[in-house]
């Protein structure tokens, strides 16, 4: 049933660079401000929520801004990397997220290459149902 996730072995370097910056907007290497987050995401970008809610570039900045405010600590595993390009500079990355050792999540991010770094495109989280089956 599950779908056969590769990675071809001409974008190894891609995968770990965006892997690296995986889950986005949790990596505070890459920046922790309003600035530093909409240099990581593309104009038009856009999210759906584990939720199924879709939300705006601006909606996600103000949310980012808010929690960076603040202290607060992240217990997020990342596993399953699979990388796979869409179109020249474009590529997404897909991987399983679990969440305070609970919530189970699969992610998908657009990513695209510019002259100035990566920028995020779309992103979107889907709760697995059963996290037996992760």
């Amino acid at each position: 049933m599950e779908p056969e996730l590769t990675t071809a072995p001409e974008l190894a370097g891609i995968l770990e660079e965006l892997r690296a910056r995986e889950p986005i907007f949790h990596q505070r290497q890459f920046g922790t401000t309003r600035a530093d987050f909409e240099r990581m995401t593309a104009e038009d970008f856009w999210e759906v929520s584990a939720s199924g809610r879709r939300f705006s570039r601006a909606y996600v900045l103000d949310l980012l801004e808010e929690r960076y405010s603040q202290t607060y600590e992240d217990h997020l595993e990342a596993s399953g990397f699979h990388c796979r390009q869409l179109a020249p500079d474009l590529y997404l990355i897909a991987y399983t997220l679990l969440q305070d050792k609970v919530r189970v999540t699969r992610r998908t991010t657009l990513w695209r290459k510019t002259t100035e770094g990566w920028k995020i495109v779309f992103h979107q989280g889907t709760v697995v149902a059963d996290a037996g089956t992760a």
